[in-house]
């Protein structure tokens, strides 16, 4: 028998010890908390609370307070009362996680929701482990191909990248991931879905993701009905799974939507808990968290997380808290814009505002001024758009105008894409190319 069964084996039976050990009452409850009392448990800890009805659930340590032991549950507590018994059941919160997981819908307990079965055993983790040391993190030198087109021309995003993705609700958040989920040139995609209604869980899998963008990826779901406890969980599970296949070289597209309902979710359980409100309404704890989070996606020697995080901009605006921290944590930030969708421009990425931090890096040249000349016209254009849709801007007063002008249909289809029309880096690049270094003939005089 090998020295690491016998150490599993060991601490599995120290661990079946003290769980037995630690036993405690429930007390009452507090807002959304239930409170224990006697129950000397870690942070963090997985508890079993047994009801009145002779069932029981499961619940996570998330606090103390005047001798009480703070818990959050997994599941309604209803048959909860003063007295019921209250035990250990973990220190901390593992998954088992196993290459079967390819292709699967599961909870935010890792439990299959997909219908096909249950998963065979695997490896257990730990979902909250430390982030790569920054020293021995390699340099991001490669690119990645999303397959959207005006991300791998203009926004060059490169393997182990973090990226965000800035909207306000239905501008086509969840149809631009999809796009990225089925094109992009990573091994595998791990997807969490975090307080989503349970309408668009399924049409994102069906539709946005389709059944082969579905084979190559594994879906965490925690809709927006679930305790906040399995909101916050499904973010964490879904990056351990993502490092699980990362440590099998891999080269992982993990996309989280969104960011912003994870850090409310942990909002509820930060002001249950007795933390002060910040800015409005945020807990220190959810600025302390983001970053643990975040920086455990990035390249490694084994592997690479590139991911992708939306960030859901309350009332369009992009400076409030969760928009403003995160954007300062990330490798670059992607707006959609509610303007451009109106108009029936898809995807709608804003790209004068949109900015890919690493792309100077992983570009060459030609690419990189051909970029550059595509903002420029677009930026030239927006500049006098109002003088020319009224008719005011009179053709010949500026040759760089009249070319924004003229390039602005091909540039147009260039940044607009189909839902279904894939397109690899190596094409964005050629087309790219064919637009910048076109030469419009000059306008007739007026």
């Amino acid at each position: 028998m090998s020295e690491a069964t016998l150490q599993l084996q060991s601490q599995s039976a120290v661990d079946h010890v003290v769980t037995l050990a630690i036993r405690g009452t429930i007390h009452g409850s507090e807002g959304n908390l239930i409170t224990a009392e006697d129950f000397p448990v870690p942070l963090g800890a997985v508890v079993e609370i047994q009801r009145a009805v002779g069932t029981s659930i499961h619940g996570q340590v998330v606090g103390f307070r005047s001798g009480l032991t703070l818990i959050s549950p997994f599941h309604e507590p209803n048959g909860i009362g003063p007295g019921s018994l209250v035990r250990l059941l973990k220190s901390h919160r593992r998954i088992s996680v196993t290459p079967f997981l390819r292709g699967r819908v599961i909870d935010a307990l890792g439990q299959p929701i997909d219908g096909k079965g249950p998963l065979p055993p695997g490896q257990w983790r730990s979902i909250l482990r430390e982030a790569p040391i920054a020293t021995q993190r390699p340099r991001i030198d490669e690119v990645l191909s999303t397959g959207v087109r005006s991300l791998d021309g203009l926004l060059t995003c490169g393997v182990g990248q973090r990226m965000g993705v800035f909207a306000g609700s239905g501008v086509g958040k969840s149809v631009t991931m999809g796009m990225i989920a089925r094109n992009t040139s990573a091994d595998i995609n791990v997807i969490s879905l975090i307080g989503e209604r349970g309408r668009e869980v399924n049409e994102f899998i069906h539709d946005s993701l389709g059944e082969e963008g579905l084979k190559r990826s594994v879906v965490v779901v925690a809709t927006s009905d679930q305790p906040a406890l399995l909101r916050v969980q499904s973010a964490y599970v879904a990056t351990a799974i993502a490092e699980y296949f990362r440590d099998q070289r891999n080269s992982v597209l993990l996309l989280m939507d969104s960011l912003t309902r994870f850090a409310m979710a942990q909002r509820e359980i930060g002001l249950a808990a007795g933390e002060p409100p910040t800015t409005r309404g945020y807990p220190p704890s959810v600025f302390s968290m983001l970053p643990r989070l975040v920086e455990r996606a990035g390249r490694t020697e084994l592997g690479s997380i590139t991911a992708f995080y939306t960030v859901l901009v309350e009332g369009d605006d992009a400076n409030e808290p969760i928009s403003d921290a995160v954007r300062g944590l990330l490798d670059g930030h992607t707006y959609l814009n509610r303007k451009l969708a109106a108009k029936g421009h898809y995807p709608a990425i804003d790209i004068s505002t949109s900015l890919s931090r690493l792309m100077n890096e992983l570009v060459g040249p030609e690419h990189r001024a051909a970029a550059v000349h595509l903002r420029s016209m677009l930026a030239k254009y927006a500049e006098n758009e109002d003088l020319i849709v009224i008719g005011a801007y009179r053709t010949g007063s500026n040759l760089e105008v009249d070319q924004a002008i003229a390039l602005r249909p091909a540039i147009l289809a260039y940044l607009q894409q189909g839902m279904h029309e894939p397109c690899d880096a190596q094409e964005a690049l050629k087309k790219l190319l064919a637009v910048a270094q076109a030469k419009p003939t000059a306008p007739p005089a007026r």
